[in-house]
């Protein structure tokens, strides 16, 4: 019966205005089910897309000139990023291709032919000539009637095609740029484990050479030196371990910047990196920034317009269209009135039998529109997700690092204290080995954690849509924009 009213209420609008009508569906967008607040941190409202706000370069919150430096040949020389820039290139003309069945079509033509007729033509007149000219010069227009919106569902359904286009390649430069940044932490990471572990080292070789003197002096065992030694060539090979986890994150941070691993080199060195400052309470509208959420919302507009092209075959294709121009069998009198035709009308098609085709072309619509809804709501889900574990991780990182350090300074310590101890003959060898492997284990433990850190700050601000603002501050410096004149 709702069909079949829609179809009335079309056929009365045809009455008022051609186009009026649109048998696309109205847009249900899937209902998420959420909180007041966020599990691990800071209270949130239901947001709306809103990846069209404006994004800071949310890269320089971590202090770090070589990183900005890097973000901009990143920008400039990535393959990937570089495709996703051709992708919205390319729904950006097939949108305008849509948009073009809005106007009418014009055309102009000319031919000038030398033609021999079949003497044998049943239908040749005892006078015509058997050879003579055709020339002829016109033009034609056509129109085709948006009388049920197709073409409007298709310009619409382009658009929003051509609207995703463009949050994909706003998320491709979110996620290649998050993707920088982790790299370039974990490689600023290993430089600082290098430096441990070569600080390490000169410690166990001074140590062993110790050992040495001791046994030598016939102070201390054989057992001694030989575990020296392997805490040292343990040692060592932990080095030579970093060093070649840094050659091939060195390698990643080249790929992402579109050069060959061959000629691209950082130079190894410590480099402080600013963790930022979070705040306690992350706005809703934070989640709005996310290009991916708003990809796929586009999706399901493109996907419920395309419902209403479907439906549209269901119903005649009225065209209108116009020729005219000049024919004749010379040229001294092709332009003369005599020489004048014109033809023009309207043309009406409706497919009256396809075998199903136009059934299952709207099932298919339906279909499409239906899993477009499903990967919104799951982008939604996991976007909350993301964000739920980033927030997760800081906070526990935070507290586990602080524990770590107590525990470092009580390895380091007892260290001295073992060492104090060996060197008077009051303990063997092995408690220093136990100490000095503890002291190495809570450095690196400690570095490991002020990384996880600041990777998931990286991924809070990756899963929140490319940083942040205080809102009245934004809103302040909106509304000075506005008074500026020009």
């Amino acid at each position: 019966m709702k069909k079949v009213k829609g179809i009335r209420l079309c056929a009365a609008a045809l009455t008022l205005l051609p186009g009026a009508c649109s048998l696309t569906p109205p847009l249900k967008t899937p209902v998420v089910a959420t909180t007041t607040a966020y599990k691990e941190i800071g209270p949130w409202t239901q947001a709306q897309p809103g990846d069209r706000l404006p994004r800071d370069s949310w890269w320089t919150l971590y202090d770090n000139a070589e990183l900005d430096e890097l973000q901009q040949r990143l920008i400039a020389g990535n393959p990937t990023l570089a495709a996703a820039l051709a992708n919205y290139a390319q729904a950006r003309a097939l949108s305008d291709q849509a948009r073009a069945g809005l106007f009418p079509t014009l055309g102009v033509g000319a031919n000038v032919e030398r033609a021999r007729e079949s003497l044998n033509d049943p239908l040749r007149g005892p006078t015509a000539p058997t050879d003579y000219n055709a020339n002829a010069l016109g033009g034609s227009a056509s129109y085709e009637l948006d009388l049920w919106g197709k073409i409007r569902n298709e310009v619409a359904a382009g658009e929003a095609n051509a609207a995703a286009a463009a949050a994909d390649l706003e998320n491709a430069r979110l996620s290649l740029i998050a993707q920088l940044v982790d790299d370039y932490v974990q490689l600023r990471s290993l430089d600082r484990d290098s430096a441990i572990l070569n600080e390490t080292v000169k410690t166990y070789t001074r140590a062993l050479t110790l050992t040495r003197q001791r046994h030598e002096a016939g102070i201390a065992p054989g057992l001694d030196v030989s575990q020296a030694q392997t805490q040292l060539d343990t040692a060592r090979s932990q080095a030579a371990q970093t060093l070649a986890q840094r050659a091939l994150m060195e390698h990643a941070v080249a790929a992402l910047l579109g050069v060959s691993a061959s000629t691209f080199s950082i130079k190894p060195e410590i480099v402080a990196i600013k963790l930022p400052q979070i705040p306690t309470g992350v706005p809703s509208t934070l989640l709005e920034r996310r290009p991916d959420i708003a990809g796929a919302q586009r999706r399901m507009i493109a996907a419920n317009a395309n419902i209403g092209v479907a439906r549209a075959a269901f119903f005649p294709t009225l065209t209108l269209g116009a020729q005219g121009g000049f024919q004749s069998g010379g040229f001294s009198n092709l332009l003369s009135a005599p020489s004048a035709f014109w033809a023009i009308g309207p043309n009406a098609l409706l497919s009256v039998f396809d075998g199903g085709m136009r059934r299952a072309q709207v099932a298919q619509a339906h279909a499409e529109f239906d899993a477009s809804a499903a990967n919104y709501r799951g982008t939604v889900v996991s976007a909350f997700q993301q964000v739920e574990d980033s927030l997760a991780t800081l906070n526990h990182y935070h507290d586990a690092a602080l524990e770590e350090k107590a525990a470092g300074d009580a390895a380091q310590r007892t260290l001295d204290l073992s060492m104090l101890l060996y060197v008077k003959g009051a303990t063997d060898y092995l408690t220093v080995v136990t100490s000095q492997t503890a002291v190495l284990q809570t450095q690196l433990e400690a570095l490991d954690l002020d990384t996880r850190q600041l990777r998931a700050s990286v991924d809070l601000i990756r899963a929140l849509g490319g940083g942040w603002e205080d809102s009245a501050a934004a809103q302040t410096r909106t509304a000075m924009n506005r008074r500026r004149p020009g």
